[in-house]
């Protein structure tokens, strides 16, 4: 693969070569890997920046169909948008039905926008492993908007705040009281939270979810990137194309304040140092899968089992064989050893 005529392809917009390039940085065979690293960097030189929007939200609240409306929205103001869907993946065969491009059919045929799902392999935080640089690909080939819808998560999993310029909570009606909104977790993480489906039957009973939440909203403790008013709640309905409009002008609302008072870029620089303490992580488990260290974890493993070893000092052990030049952190031999004794 000439990585020269491929970034040529994507810096055009083209968007065949965005998803040849994906699929490039998602690969996990090493030569994948170092073709992807420096498609990135020569791809840097162009320094697009687009407006990145997380939506998260629990499953059946109607992510695929906001996204859809949402973005025919933003193509008619004659903007280009790039959606990322991570789709659930079998913990048995790894395999998933990708069934999100299917549910956005009027979206996918716009010549303006470019949909991508992709499986997240069981990867934790309702993201991909690499999002984020499909992320970058798509900013690299001029798209202005790049959605990246998560699967359906639940109230721990935040990673793709770590992903977004503005993340965008999906609830439905019904879907909680005031003292949900008070947890901590994706509520303190959000920036918006959009009650879906007030439309129909559903309209009032939504607006008294929307208040709820925005009462609860008040309570939390301020953030420093945020203005007056903001997070906030709003309805909107997807289905009869509601809403969006008002919630797309306040994103760019706070967009806007965002770059003024400086927060945009130190998030931006907050979040590149994140992803590169998770890719030295992600690379030092991979090491892991290497047959030497599988064959020792399998060793000790058997000793653990017989109990011949504690789980502490198999730990260590494993570790001063594979790496023996770094500095080995001693490790209790049991909980008993962390406990003080009065």
């Amino acid at each position: 693969m000439d990585i020269a005529i491929l970034a040529d392809a994507v810096e055009r917009g083209e968007r065949r070569a965005v998803a040849r390039a994906i699929t490039l940085v998602e690969s996990a065979r090493p030569e994948h890997r170092v073709q992807a690293t420096e498609l990135l960097e020569t791809l840097a030189r162009t320094g697009r920046e687009a407006i990145r929007i997380g939506l998260s939200g629990t499953p059946g609240v109607g992510k695929s169909t906001f996204i859809e409306s949402f973005g025919l929205m933003l193509v008619a103001q004659g903007l280009r948008v790039a959606v990322l869907a991570v789709d659930p993946s079998s913990k048995r065969t790894g395999g998933s039905i990708l069934g999100d491009k299917t549910r956005m059919e009027r979206l996918s045929r716009s010549p303006d926008a470019f949909i991508r799902p992709s499986p997240s392999q069981s990867h934790l935080g309702g993201v991909a492993r690499r999002t984020r640089e499909a992320v970058a690909l798509c900013e690299a080939a001029g798209f202005d908007v790049v959605l990246i819808e998560t699967v359906g998560v639940g109230q721990s999993e935040t990673v793709v705040a770590e992903l977004s310029d503005v993340f965008l909570l999906l609830l439905a009606p019904a879907g909680g009281d005031e003292l949900q909104g008070v947890k901590r977790g994706i509520m303190e993480a959000a920036d918006i939270i959009l009650v879906n489906k007030a439309d129909g039957d559903l309209k009032a009973t939504a607006m008294r979810t929307c208040a709820d939440y925005a009462g609860a909203l008040r309570l939390l403790r301020r953030r420093p990137q945020d203005p007056d008013g903001f997070p906030k709640a709003m309805t909107v309905s997807a289905l009869e194309i509601s809403g969006l409009d008002r919630a797309w002008a306040e994103i760019r609302d706070l967009v806007d304040w965002r770059r003024a008072q400086g927060h945009w870029h130190a998030r931006r620089a907050e979040q590149a140092r994140h992803w590169f303490e998770e890719e030295v992580r992600q690379t030092l488990l991979a090491q892991l899968a290497q047959p030497k260290a599988r064959s020792l974890m399998q060793s000790l493993s058997e000793q653990v089992a017989d109990g011949q070893l504690t789980a502490s000092r198999a730990a260590q052990d494993l570790f001063a064989s594979l790496w023996p030049e770094m500095e080995q952190t001693k490790l209790p031999e049991s909980l008993d050893a962390t406990i003080d004794t009065p």
